[in-house]
């Protein structure tokens, strides 16, 4: 399947979610393994949801990865809810990542904190400090990164983490992909990783499968940069690679 590059993204796309995971995890271990060759620690910040699955699960597999360099982060979590509830995205990568590879450290996000603004300057610090070389992301169903929706979203963001609502479209998908019973379930806000500190990252590899991404797609290919939807922003960063199946590409016309 072909790659495409259009403006500065560059789209690689497969016929199956599972190519797609595959070579979107050959890019980050290809991209690991450079960083390990310069630096002492690598630090990574790494996305969750169900577009990742396929792409975490390669990338644990892959060999000669230098985890004893590598520094875990990751992009959001829900604000209220412990590390063991079945959508935590602490449990998601410490259960498909953290706990599959010798890696040198993770950094959650704790939700569930007394103090939720204090835990954002101390994770921002924590970016800060450590400056992540490389990001893995996807893309929201209402263009989203991170849980940077489209009522939230800043592309000149002051701050490096905040306190987020989620807007309905993101909390119907959640509900969609399995993560919740129902709507009314969805936790209302979460702490995010603003646009602002994603776009620090010099390297983002986004992997973005099935036919509920195929709208969205187009959208952050065609529409006017906005945070109408903020995924269109992708555009602007120097290097960033989509990763997308048979049913996510649209057949852009840009």
């Amino acid at each position: 399947m072909p790659t495409i590059t259009t403006e500065k993204l560059n789209l690689h796309i497969f016929k199956t979610p599972q190519e797609l995971g595959a070579a979107a995890a050959r890019h980050a271990a290809d991209r690991m393994r450079s960083l390990a060759q310069k630096y002492e620690i690598v630090p990574v910040v790494f996305a969750t949801g169900n577009s990742q699955l396929e792409t975490l699960r390669a990338l644990v597999q892959m060999p000669d990865i230098p985890w004893e360099k590598i520094i875990g982060f990751h992009l959001d979590e829900y604000i209220g809810i412990s590390d063991q509830h079945p959508a935590s995205f602490r449990r998601y990568l410490r259960e498909e990542l953290a706990s599959r590879v010798p890696i040198r450290e993770f950094y959650y996000l704790e939700g569930d904190s007394p103090d939720p603004n204090e835990t954002c300057l101390q994770y921002a610090g924590l970016l800060r400090e450590y400056d992540p070389q490389l990001c893995l992301i996807g893309i929201g169903e209402n263009g989203h990164l991170a849980f940077n929706d489209p009522p939230v979203a800043d592309f000149s963001d002051p701050t490096d983490v905040k306190i987020v609502t989620l807007d309905e479209a993101c909390r119907r998908q959640q509900v969609a992909e399995g993560w919740f019973p129902s709507f009314a379930d969805v936790p209302e806000t979460a702490i995010s990783l603003t646009i602002a500190c994603l776009f620090r990252i010099p390297e983002l590899i986004a992997s973005v499968p099935g036919e509920r991404k195929r709208v969205v797609v187009r959208r952050t290919m065609e529409e006017p940069i906005s945070t109408d939807c903020p995924s269109t922003i992708l555009r602007t960063h120097p290097n960033v690679h989509v990763y997308l199946d048979a049913n996510s590409y649209p057949q852009v016309t840009c």
